[in-house]
């Protein structure tokens, strides 16, 4: 369900339009269901989009975008289900304006709660995301084409792609990296 819009924060405003920007061209990391684009932009309501607009949520490293897939398909189940078949996508993503907001000390500048960060339940998101996603909207009208942001699941920053007026080839598989072995991952991440 999309949020009903209210007013817009003048001081967000202000905060963003004086915010680091700059451009970016790199490698992304993305985890999609097999057989699924792993470009296909959506609207679906996550931490940084109300559902008004559609983006990509890509992360700086590999195990960021493998860690965030797990946490949304874990859900607090203490076991992951037996035929979830992903696979792990580099990008490349090219973003002439892109907004930073790279720490947790950045966040809270925009008037957001950094305790709560990553830490509430799936059930709980929506404690957390009214800040994020009023952060991402008023970037969005302020014509940013992505941001840079904490990752909630890894030490490391995601990028948050705004797909409305994206130019061609702004956004590419680099290389599929195939399936992953969930197991093998999270052994990895216990030793």
């Amino acid at each position: 369900m999309v949020r009903p819009r209210t007013v817009r924060d003048n001081d967000l405003i202000d905060a963003l339009e004086a915010a680091a920007s700059e451009s970016f061209d790199g490698s992304v990391w993305r985890v999609v269901r097999e057989g699924k684009d792993p470009c296909l932009c959506r609207s679906a309501g996550g931490r940084w989009d109300d559902r008004t607009f559609d983006v990509l949520y890509t992360s700086a490293e590999r195990d960021g975008a493998i860690a965030e897939m797990h946490f949304h398909l874990s859900r607090g189940q203490p076991i992951m289900p037996s035929r979830v078949r992903y696979k792990v996508f580099e990008l490349s993503v090219s973003l002439s304006k892109m907004l930073k907001i790279p720490t947790l000390d950045d966040l809270a500048q925009l008037g957001f709660d950094v305790t709560t960060f990553g830490q509430l339940s799936y059930d709980e998101r929506g404690q957390e995301y009214p800040r994020t996603q009023d952060i991402a909207e008023t970037a969005h009208f302020l014509e940013f084409d992505g941001m840079l942001v904490p990752s909630a699941r890894w030490n490391c920053t995601n990028i948050v792609v705004f797909c409305d007026d994206l130019p061609a080839r702004s956004l590419d598989v680099v290389k599929d990296h195939g399936l992953i072995d969930w197991a093998a991952w999270k052994r990895k991440q216990s030793a």
